[in-house]
């Protein structure tokens, strides 16, 4: 028998014996207690497959026994080849499944792979020859240190003093109190996802082999990213140049025993607690490090700040951009729109591939809606643009989208920091750790997220007025009840709040370091306010949803298609429908729940791949 699990990355045909007969796959899936994870098991021809980006859990212990895997099959495009099993099954508190592990240094590193390790669902490591590498750099920093060559940051004073001749001495020394003068945030600490990226990314970075840093140094981080023992970074102080040196230096200050980390409550528990990084070392039993030579310099100098904003960014952002085109779609549904304008010889005669790609998504959305047919010779002329141009602006944010995740991804796979090392006679002091290719892209992001929120507020307008058929405020009995219009001031409050995040920050800069750091990024509040606006924006949306939800319900016993049906009873999960005022408040949040934590996407794309209908297919580029 054959069991097939196919990734987004590559197809894997596990070969399995189970012990005694089944007359199906689903009986011997079921008799040893595998789930599928979010699809839906199906024929392919003789092979039975699960769709993309999938996984294998099995419950037990006791359900592995009677599971023998002797070989893996791996389909690289159309090449076929035989290989051992590369696949770790690792059994711990929650569940027995496969995993991948991350090859830091050596492997690509995307956004996907970034929150995987992030997650604990993807393990990082060094291999032999990563840690060759490390090591052979190391030797060649200190290889410096001996002839008593002078090389920026590892013999002399940083930034202006970069003149300033240190001693051999005194080059471990100076690691330890670049550390503690760089220690300068303030405000409140970054949450713990952003910080454990920041550690990831600058890991992937160190290990690449050019910045003579100890191997010890980089086991011990990934140390603190496996066991969770984050450390506390304050959200401002970094000008995104010479790298993101303030936040940077926190995040590292607990390598050498200071600063503060959290560590969670329980082992199971998603409550963190924050403790002096001394306190947390002698709890876990280990020992401060001591630094070498460029080590310091080689921590705090880098864009992992600004970086795991940018991975934050691009996954939320994608996730409202998926979820705002289901919800205009519900907009449009409630008050009688034309699907016409997503034509797609239309969009083929002005062909940006974000357009296209929203053209396509409604038109699949909206297929076989009995509301659409209701009024198909209605005799409306034109819809406003918010509902009509769709395409053209949900797709003008989709191409900003990619713009960033792209731009991420070399970022990710990058060397930031300074100097680079190739060979103990071979040094460049140049400028790598400047954010400003990210500092771009995030701003331009933040214009394309504030343009979502902005198209969707209008729509929540729209559905208010009362027109083609729908009460005014949503509600029959309005005047004693105010319906849906305060939702809508909030929506208006939102976007205005976006519109002034969105001056760029890039466009600014002022000197520091005395003038030899004379133009800066500031691409850490290019980040820090794109993470702003995109809070903003599940708000918004969830507005939108929250009244597109009630507004189609005044269009029964009509039916919209499938998907928009399901998303609209996924939605009634949690909040029904109003007849008379109540707190919304408390609906708010429920709705913006399920777009926050991804699930009201997550549940409509399982649906929409359950009818067989891919809403992104011929469009890779848009995926996270």
């Amino acid at each position: 028998m054959q069991l097939t699990l196919e990734s987004s990355l590559f197809r894997l045909h596990c070969f399995c014996f189970p012990q005694g007969s089944f007359s199906s796959i689903m009986e011997f899936a079921s008799s040893i207690g595998i789930l599928w994870m979010k699809g839906t098991l199906e024929r392919n021809n003789t092979k039975t497959g699960i769709k993309s980006s999938q996984r294998i859990v099995i419950k037990n212990r006791e359900a592995l026994r009677k599971l023998i895997i002797f070989t893996i099959i791996i389909y690289d495009q159309d090449n076929l080849v035989v290989s051992p099993c590369s696949q770790k099954i690792i059994f711990d508190n929650h569940c027995l499944a496969m995993h991948t592990t991350f090859k830091y240094g050596k492997d690509h590193l995307t956004i996907g792979k970034a929150i995987k390790i992030a997650t604990g669902k993807q393990k990082g490591i060094l291999t032999a020859d990563t840690i060759a590498r490390i090591q052979a750099s190391q030797q060649s920093v200190q290889k410096i240190v001996e002839d008593d060559n002078t090389v920026y940051g590892i013999n002399t004073g940083f930034g202006i003093l970069a003149n300033t001749k240190i001693s051999e001495a005194d080059t471990r020394t100076l690691q330890y109190k670049i550390l503690q003068s760089h220690s300068v945030g303030v405000g409140a600490p970054v949450s713990v996802e952003i910080a454990k990226l920041m550690l990831i990314t600058k890991v992937h970075a160190l290990a690449q082999g050019y910045s003579g840093v100890q191997l010890q140094t980089l086991e011990r981080i990934i140390w603190h990213i496996e066991n969770d023992v984050i450390p506390v970074v304050p959200e401002k102080g970094s000008v995104g140049a010479s790298g993101d040196l303030a936040p940077l230096a926190h995040l590292f200050l607990p390598l050498i025993g200071l600063g503060e980390i959290f560590i969670r409550e329980s082992e199971t528990g998603n409550e963190w607690m924050r403790i002096k990084s001394s306190a947390a070392l002698k709890k876990f039993n280990v020992n401060a490090i001591q630094l070498g030579p460029k080590e310091g310099l080689a921590l705090i100098n880098g864009t992992q700040f600004i970086v795991a904003f940018a991975i934050k960014a691009v996954q939320r952002l994608h996730n409202c951009l998926e979820a705002a085109d289901i919800i205009g779609a519900m907009s449009l549904e409630a008050l009688t729109g034309t699907k016409a304008p997503f034509d797609e010889r239309l969009h083929g005669l002005r062909p940006f591939e974000g357009n296209k790609l929203v053209a396509q998504r409604l038109r699949l959305l909206l297929d076989n809606s009995a509301i659409m047919q209701s009024h198909i010779d209605c005799g409306r002329v034109q819809d406003p643009y918010s509902l009509r141009c769709m395409p053209q602006v949900h797709g003008a944010s989709r191409n900003a989208w990619v713009h960033l995740k792209e731009l991420t991804e070399i970022e990710l796979n990058s060397v930031t920091d300074n100097p680079i090392i190739f060979s103990s006679d071979d040094t460049i002091s140049g400028g790598n750790f400047h954010g400003q290719p990210l500092a771009l892209p995030l701003d331009y992001a933040c214009f394309a997220a504030a343009e979502i929120g902005n198209i969707s507020d209008r729509r929540c307008y729209l559905l208010l007025e009362g027109k083609w058929g729908l009460p005014m405020l949503l509600m029959r009995n309005v005047g004693l009840n105010s319906g849906f219009m305060i939702p809508q001031y909030t929506t208006a409050a939102l976007v205005t709040e976006n519109k002034t995040l969105c001056f760029p920050a890039s466009a600014d800069s002022i000197p520091t370091s005395l003038g030899q750091e004379d133009h800066v990024s500031m691409g850490s509040i290019s980040g820090r306010k794109l993470d702003k606006i995109i809070d903003n924006l599940e708000y918004i949306l969830a507005i939108e949803l929250l009244s597109a939800c009630q507004a189609i319900e005044f269009r029964q016993p009509l039916k919209s298609s499938a998907i928009l049906e399901f998303a609209h009873e996924y939605v009634r999960k949690f909040v029904g429908f109003a007849e008379e005022d109540r707190i919304f408040a408390e609906d708010i949040n429920k709705v913006a729940g399920i777009i926050k934590d991804f699930s009201f996407l997550e549940n409509v794309n399982a649906f929409a791949s359950s009818r067989k209908m891919e809403l992104n297919n011929n469009f890779p580029a848009f995926d996270v």
